[in-house]
């Protein structure tokens, strides 16, 4: 992604990024003085600022890292975090009733200056509520982004957030362009990022970076590039980020046949930014008008189940975190284990991130 000529543009100064996650750690050294825990409102900042796995730190930072301290430097360095903890899987009960919904959450950031909203996290079930929160946000003009998940090799079911309409769907790839083998694929995938052998905090202890792997990865590297950009061009509306993202993804197919595994292809920030006078096309016009609808269909063209959807999410029955997961990859056989990590290793100190143009695995989508 050649970074270092992309900061020569744009570092995301300017733009604020909700992490919706685990809660995101803002004493880590890379994230110092990164996160605005006063601008969350009090009836959605129940612990923002711990977080219990260590899943939206590693987020956050992989966002706006600054790299200070041997860190990890993010992508949009000086974009900013406004962090935001939800009933995720790793909870007990008694904290899982006490955090506020994901319903309610993404309403409070539709009502702030936010720009950008960051959801590393899905599940299978369609909430209403959060659907209705979702559109909300859309016609505030935020821009959000979430993980496909990372359940593919097992059952590639359709996922939650990332598949509501006026979501973009992140897969992920490798540095040569190949969808990782775990990354779930369909109609709802609109881009892809890098998501392998990406570093991250191996726990909550916050001694260590882990090697990891995940669309969670993805989506926070699709998080800021939109920052990166935002940056540059700060009277673009949210659909002319992502148009202009859309526009120079890196495919070798013709734009208007996007795969099910890689969407319209990788993201690439560069080809934008290296355009003073880049033309993002109409405020108004929604470059996923069609995916949005269409609608999300499997991979057989059917439409989810009425068993896969539910009245509300708030609050999930029996005080449970709704299906919803950290969309982190692991090698744990336990559902409930929202660990991202795959590989204790080396400590990685600052982000590098490589893209290719086009994949390997690729596959025609229904429409």
């Amino acid at each position: 992604m050649k970074v270092d000529e992309m900061w020569k543009v744009s570092t995301g100064k300017g733009v604020k990024v909700a992490v919706v996650d685990t809660g995101v750690n803002p004493e880590t050294p890379s994230l110092k003085g990164q996160v605005l825990a006063d601008e969350v409102p009090k009836t959605a900042n129940y612990k923002a600022t711990t977080d219990y796995v260590g899943h939206g730190t590693s987020m956050a930072e992989l966002i706006a890292g600054t790299g200070a301290g041997g860190g990890l430097k993010g992508l949009a360095p000086d974009a900013k975090i406004v962090p935001y903890r939800i009933a995720l899987k790793g909870l007990d009960k008694a904290e899982i009733a006490k955090a506020p919904r994901e319903a309610a959450v993404i309403k409070a950031i539709a009502d702030s200056d936010v720009k950008i909203i960051n959801m590393s996290f899905g599940g299978n079930i369609d909430f209403p509520d959060v659907r209705a929160a979702i559109k909300y946000a859309q016609s505030k003009g935020k821009l959000m982004f979430a993980s496909v998940g990372n359940d593919a090799e097992v059952k590639n079911f359709i996922g939650y957030p990332a598949a509501y309409p006026y979501v973009v769907g992140v897969a992920a790839s490798d540095e040569s362009g190949t969808a990782g083998k775990f990354s779930e694929h369909g109609n709802y995938v609109d881009l892809a990022a890098p998501g392998l052998n990406m570093p991250a905090w191996c726990d909550n202890t916050f001694r260590a970076y882990c090697d990891g792997v995940g669309t969670s990865m993805s989506a926070a590297i699709a998080s800021a590039s939109a920052a990166l950009v935002w940056s540059a061009h700060p009277k673009w509306t949210a659909n002319q980020v992502l148009a202009s993202l859309i526009d120079t993804a890196g495919r070798d197919w013709a734009k208007d046949d996007p795969s099910t595994y890689l969407g319209y292809g990788l993201i690439r920030p560069r080809m934008v930014l290296e355009q003073s006078n880049f033309n993002p096309g109409a405020a108004n016009t929604d470059p996923l008008a069609r995916e949005n609808a269409t609608g999300v269909t499997d991979e057989g063209g059917n439409s989810p189940s009425a068993s896969a959807s539910a009245p509300s999410s708030s609050p999930p029955a029996k005080a449970t975190s709704g299906g919803r997961t950290s969309a982190a990859a692991s090698t744990s056989e336990t559902s409930d284990n929202t660990t991202m990590w795959i590989a204790l290793g080396a400590a990685a100190a600052v982000l590098v991130i490589g893209g290719g143009a086009s994949a390997v695995i690729r596959s025609r989508r229904a429409t």
